[in-house]
C-alpha cells in the first residue's frame, strides 16, 4: 500500500505532504482544482514519461517520493533483490526532474533505471487513468484481462518460451535461405579463389621463415668470408686472440703464486680463454655449414612472389588472406550442405512445433474455462452495478490457416501451430482471438462491446472486471481517476459500493464527483486551488468527520450548504 505521497515543485503543487490508509481514499475537487495533477504526479513515480514542462515555474527541479508498503509484495522484494537494492519492510520511490532535462530515479536511495522504476511501479501499482478504461474498446486488450483473470501466467511463460524458440528457428531458416541464394551467385567464385590459394598452401609463419632462409642464401659470399676472417683472427690465424689469451692467462697464474690478490683475475682469464673457444667452434660450425645453392635460392624467391601476388588479391597480409580462405572455405562448405542443414533445421522445428502446438491447446483450453466463469462473475457485478439484464460473453475464436496452406505447409510458415489435423495462426499470446461481448437490454442479442457500450457501461465493465480480478491480482493498490464517468444517482451509489467492496483486498485511491461514492470513503481528501494574487497552488487536505460532512453536502447541493444539505449528507454516510 502507498503509505505517504510527497511532491514538491510540481506543476500548481508547492509542496505536498500526505499520509494515506488502508481501505477507500477518496479524493474531492471543484473541476481545475488539480485532482488530475495529482494522478500525473503518481504516474510520473510509477515510471511514466517525464517532461520538464512540468517543473513548477521558478524552480530548479520537481520531486515526488512516495513511501510504500512492500511487505508480502513478493514480486517488488524479488525485483530488489536481483537488482542488488536494500529492501525492508518499506519501499520510498522517489523520482527527480530538474530544468535541465535531467531525470533521475531512486529506490531506497539507491539510483536506478527508468524502467526498473516501471517494472517495479507495474507491480506496486494498477493506475486506471481518465481515460484507462478505453482500453476495453481495444479488442486486442480482452485476451489480456481473461490471462489475468484465469492466472495464466505459467501456461502463457510455457508457451512463449517455445513460440520464441520456434521463431528462432525460422529466424535461422530463413537466413540459411539468403545465405543459400547468395552463396549459389558467388559458389563458382569461391571455388576458383579457393584452388588458387590451395595451389600455394601457404602456411602460418612460412613467410617469415622464408624470408629469413632468402637473407642468408642471398649474403652467402659474405657470410663465408667474414666468418672465415672471423675464425682466422680468434683461433687460427698468428697471435690469436685464443693465443694471446693463453700467455696471459699463464702470467696471472704466475702472479697469483706470488700474490693471491690475482685469483678472481686468474679465474677470469681462464673463463675468457673458453669463451674464446666456444665462440671459435661455433664460427668454425657455421662456416662448415654455409650453402651456395642459386637454385633454392629461385625457389624461395618464386615462392615469396607467389605470396606476394595472392596477399594483393585477398587482403595485403599472409594472416588476413588465410582468414579469407577459412571464410571462404566454411561458406563454400555451408553452400554443399545447405540441404542437409535445412532438413535439421526442419526436424527442429517440427519437434518444437509440437511442444507448442500442446502449449497452446492447453492455454485454450484454460481460456475457454475462464472466459465461462469470468462471464458469470462480470454478469453478477454488472447487476450489482445497475445493469440487472446484462449479458456478457466472451468469444475464444482461432484462424485457421486451411486457406492459406501450399504444399502441405501454410503460406506464413513461421506463426502457425497445429491441433490434430488443422493448422491455426499463431502469435506470442497463443492461437486465440479474444473479445467481450454485452447486452445491456432484454432481448437484444450480444455484441462486441466496442460497439454498444456507452461511456458509463465501460467504466462499469471496467470495474466489474476488477472486481472479479480481485481475487487473484496482487498488485496492492488500485487508483481510480473518475470511475464513475457517465453514471449518477443509484448507479453511483452501487459504483461507490462495489469500490467499497474492492477495498477490503486492496488499497484504493479513488477520484470522484458522485456524493453517494464520497459517502462511503473510509478516508477522504479534498483537492483545493490557492490563489493569493500572485501565484496559484494545488494542496491536498484531509478531511474530519465534519468536514467530510460538508464536502458530501457540496457534492449533492453545490456550493451553498444548508442543514438541510448537511442532514442528507449524513443520512447518505450512514452518521447519526
Amino acid at each position: 500500500m502507498l503509505r505517504t505521497l510527497y511532491i514538491k515543485h510540481y506543476a500548481l503543487i508547492e509542496e505536498i505532504s500526505v499520509e494515506f490508509e488502508r481501505g477507500l481514499n477518496i479524493l474531492t475537487g471543484e473541476t481545475g482544482a488539480g485532482k488530475s495533477i495529482l494522478i500525473d504526479a503518481l504516474s510520473l513515480l510509477l515510471g511514466d514519461r517525464a517532461s520538464i514542462e512540468i517543473i513548477r515555474k521558478g524552480s530548479e527541479k520537481a520531486t515526488v517520493e512516495g513511501t510504500f508498503v512492500v511487505s508480502g509484495v513478493s514480486r517488488v522484494n524479488s525485483l530488489l533483490k536481483d537488482n542488488e537494492v536494500e529492501s525492508s519492510n518499506e519501499l520510498i520511490v522517489r523520482r527527480e526532474i530538474s530544468i535541465k532535462g535531467q531525470n533521475r530515479c531512486f529506490l531506497n536511495d539507491s539510483p536506478v533505471s527508468l524502467a526498473l522504476l516501471k517494472e517495479v511501479g507495474d507491480a506496486l501499482v494498477d493506475l486506471h487513468g481518465q481515460h484507462d478504461h478505453q482500453a476495453l474498446l481495444h479488442p486486442e486488450t480482452h485476451i489480456d484481462f481473461l490471462d489475468d483473470f484465469g492466472g495464466h501466467v505459467t501456461l502463457l511463460a510455457e508457451y512463449r518460451q517455445s513460440y520464441q524458440k520456434l521463431s528462432a528457428l525460422f529466424s535461422k531458416k530463413r537466413d540459411l535461405r539468403e545465405q543459400e541464394h547468395r552463396l549459389k551467385e558467388k559458389k563458382d567464385l569461391y571455388e576458383f579463389q579457393m584452388k588458387e590459394i590451395d595451389a600455394v598452401n601457404p602456411q602460418i609463419g612460412e613467410e617469415e621463415t622464408l624470408e629469413a632462409d632468402l637473407k642468408i642464401l642471398e649474403n652467402a659470399e659474405k657470410l663465408n668470408a667474414l666468418t672465415s676472417q672471423l675464425h682466422q683472427l680468434l683461433y687460427d690465424g698468428e697471435s690469436s686472440v685464443h693465443d694471446n689469451l693463453v700467455q696471459a692467462r699463464k702470467q696471472i697464474e704466475l702472479l697469483h703464486e706470488i700474490d693471491v690478490a690475482f685469483t678472481d683475475a686468474a679465474g677470469e682469464a681462464r673463463s675468457a680463454e673458453i669463451i674464446v673457444e666456444e665462440l671459435s667452434k661455433f664460427i668454425h660450425a657455421y662456416h662448415a655449414k654455409i650453402e651456395f645453392n642459386p637454385q633454392k635460392l629461385e625457389q624461395i624467391r618464386e615462392r615469396l612472389g607467389q605470396f606476394s601476388l595472392l596477399k594483393k588479391k585477398y587482403g595485403g597480409t599472409l594472416e588476413s588472406l588465410l582468414e579469407h580462405r577459412r571464410k571462404i572455405g566454411a561458406e563454400f562448405s555451408l553452400a554443399e550442405n545447405f540441404e542437409k542443414d535445412l532438413a535439421a533445421i526442419d526436424a527442429a522445428v517440427s519437434n518444437e512445433r509440437k511442444v507448442c502446438s500442446d502449449a497452446a491447446q492447453k492455454l485454450t483450453a484454460k481460456r475457454l474455462d475462464a472466459a465461462k466463469k469470468i462471464e458469470k462473475a462480470i454478469v453478477a457485478s454488472l447487476g450489482e452495478l445497475g445493469i440487472a439484464n446484462a449479458k456478457f460473453s466472451v468469444s475464444v475464436e482461432h484462424t485457421s490457416l486451411v486457406n492459406s496452406v501450399k504444399n502441405g505447409s501454410p503460406t506464413t510458415i513461421d506463426a502457425f501451430v497445429r491441433i490434430g489435423k488443422e493448422s491455426f495462426e499463431a502469435s506470442p499470446k497463443g492461437i486465440d482471438n479474444v473479445e467481450f461481448f454485452l447486452s445491456t437490454n432484454v432481448g437484444e442479442d450480444v455484441k462486441p462491446l466496442v460497439k454498444v457500450a456507452s461511456g458509463g457501461e465501460v467504466s462499469r465493465v471496467m470495474l466489474a472486471l476488477k472486481s472479479a480480478l480481485a481475487q487473484s491480482d496482487k498488485v496492492p493498490l488500485l487508483i481510480f481517476d473518475e470511475i464513475d464517468v457517465g453514471v449518477s444517482g443509484r448507479i453511483g451509489q452501487a459504483v461507490g459500493l462495489s469500490l467499497k467492496k474492492l477495498s477490503a483486498l486492496h488499497q484504493i485511491i479513488a477520484i470522484t464527483h458522485l456524493p453517494q461514492i464520497a459517502g462511503l470513503a473510509d478516508t477522504h481528501f479534498a483537492v483545493e486551488k490557492i490563489e493569493d494574487g500572485k501565484r496559484t497552488t494545488t494542496r491536498l487536505r484531509k478531511l474530519d468527520i465534519d468536514e467530510r460532512v460538508r464536502e458530501v453536502a457540496k457534492l449533492m447541493s453545490g456550493e451553498k450548504v444548508t442543514e438541510a444539505g448537511l442532514k442528507s449528507a449524513k443520512e447518505l454516510m450512514g452518521l447519526k
